[in-house]
């Protein structure tokens, strides 16, 4: 699989990586968290991304493969406790999540720890950064990030103390193009892509109930791209390999519970990025309806 170079981290990360949320919050069981995570690995993909809030997820991945750890780069995120709606922002709680993270995930330090969705308001306080450094300094973690949207993130990424960017890039979700990207490719941050193919809310024929992907489901029905006409498979496809072309994003998180789905997801890829016109119809698109629309990045 395609490797990427994660800005000034340094690491060679692989287009697509293990999106771990899904895992942990649909309740997936031990084995088929094996079959995943060791299949993605045999694929090539070489990123596996979770976060402390993610249930069971950090536990289930390192039972799963810790004894691999030579093989993967291993993101984690701190500054929720036990659920998203729990925000846990002092030093003493983020070097505890740290200190509870590696036992979980079986390991003795991360590649990169991100602040999770944490707001302008407390990132001007100093302390969360000061927590990630301090973990950094003492090895339990080797690059440091932010993980959001919108405001916050373009705050974040112009403080010029992370090493990393994690942002929602889709179809359904270009503020970040213009917003923040631009900046952090200035100072080499690497990119991340966070719901990348908007949760394929083309899987739904009437409106979801699930509050979590509700937002992109309304956002395809007003965009109304003319290649949502076709097949399921066409459109994950141009969804996909929308995001991998959009210039500075690095890898892209997907998660899933589908086993094989990762030999599928590495095939779409194989088709390349979308030409220059299919670019600029999509971002067109979105231009045109995104105006009369009060759309943000969706965390």
């Amino acid at each position: 699989m395609e490797k990427r170079i994660l800005g000034k981290t340094g690491m060679s990360v692989s287009v697509l990586g293990f999106g771990a949320a899904e895992i942990g919050y649909e309740g997936a069981t031990q084995e088929t968290v094996n079959a995943l995570v060791h299949e993605a690995l045999d694929q090539g993909l070489n990123a596996i991304d979770t976060a402390e809030c993610y249930v069971t997820s950090e536990e289930m991945i390192g039972n799963s493969v810790s004894k691999r750890r030579s093989e993967y780069f291993l993101f984690t995120k701190c500054g929720h406790a036990d659920t998203f709606y729990n925000p846990a922002w002092s030093k003493s709680e983020i070097k505890a999540s740290v200190d509870r993270s590696l036992k979980r995930l079986k390991t003795d330090y991360v590649d990169l720890l991100q602040l999770h969705s944490c707001s302008k308001e407390i990132l001007e306080k100093g302390e969360v950064v000061e927590a990630l450094q301090d973990a950094q300094k003492s090895g339990k973690v080797r690059f440091i990030g932010y993980s959001g949207d919108g405001q916050d993130a373009h705050y974040a990424v112009n403080m010029g103390v992370f090493d990393t960017l994690q942002t929602s890039v889709s179809i359904f979700d270009q503020e970040a193009i213009e917003l923040t990207l631009p900046l952090a490719i200035e100072k080499n941050m690497g990119v991340i892509a966070k719901r990348p193919i908007g949760n394929a809310v083309w899987r739904f024929p009437s409106r979801p109930d699930n509050s979590y992907v509700v937002e992109y489901w309304e956002r395809m029905r007003a965009l109304g791209y003319d290649f949502l006409d076709g097949s399921a498979e066409s459109i994950g496809a141009r969804a996909l390999r929308f995001t991998y072309s959009v210039a500075g994003v690095h890898t892209m998180i997907v998660g899933t519970k589908v086993p094989g789905r990762w030999r599928s997801n590495a095939t779409l890829l194989e088709r390349g990025p979308l030409s220059e016109a299919e670019m600029s119809a999509i971002r067109d698109q979105w231009k045109q309806v995104a105006k009369s629309h009060n759309w943000v990045g969706q965390v």
